[in-house]
């Protein structure tokens, strides 16, 4: 097996290796593009998205800069999906996230890890987990999501939480190590921040 095959199998391998330095730099080229466009410049940034990303929905919206360890290339967004500044995807395998997430400033999601075992390291070698995150999911500002980690559909995940287990959906889960706080309920239709009523609201 080649080390560009273990990098989707789970398996320990050489990230250094010549066929996939010489892709990943490609890559990040592009992301270079995409990052120098202009707020103006919106068609422009669509194209280089499509390009980039192994799946990306219509009506999709991200504010550069975007980081990517491999381009995006291993990325996929549903539709309607939202990233503000500094969304960073570490995607030396799969990221999966489905229609209407939103992700605040500076998020992060890793499917890139090493081994603990200091003569492997000290070799260069990682290995991959997939991350999949679910739909209408909202993660708040500095969140870190680990690899291997399922988030389920509409779960929010508060403010510089560190994600390093799946998380179900319909949940507010917050903190380090990132925890099921309580589930979307009855109250978060009548109450959309504290004491605040949507029926308060022009909507």
């Amino acid at each position: 097996m080649t080390n560009a095959e273990k990098m989707h199998s789970g398996m320990i391998y050489d990230p250094a290796d010549g066929d996939i330095m010489s892709e990943q730099l490609m890559r990040l080229d592009r992301l270079c593009d995409f990052n120098a466009t202009r707020p103006t410049q919106m068609d422009k940034r669509k194209a280089i998205l499509k390009e980039m990303f192994a799946e990306i929905g219509e009506n999709c919206y991200i504010e550069p800069p975007l980081h990517a360890n491999f381009g995006c290339k291993h990325v996929h967004f549903g539709k309607n999906v939202y990233a503000n500044f500094n969304l960073t995807l570490v995607d030396d395998t799969h990221i999966y996230v489905g229609d209407g997430t939103m992700f605040a400033p500076n998020v992060v999601i890793a499917t890139g890890t090493h081994p603990i075992l200091p003569e492997l390291r000290a070799k260069g070698y990682q290995f991959n987990l997939p991350v999949r995150i679910g739909k209408n999911c909202w993660l708040g500002a500095g969140a870190i999501v680990l690899p291997g980690v399922t988030i389920g559909d509409n779960t929010v995940i508060g403010a510089g939480s560190v994600v390093t287990k799946d998380i179900p959906a319909n949940v507010v889960a917050v903190g380090n190590p990132c925890r099921v706080l309580r589930p979307i309920s009855e109250h978060d239709k009548e109450f959309y921040h504290k004491n605040r009523k949507i029926a308060d609201c022009e909507l």
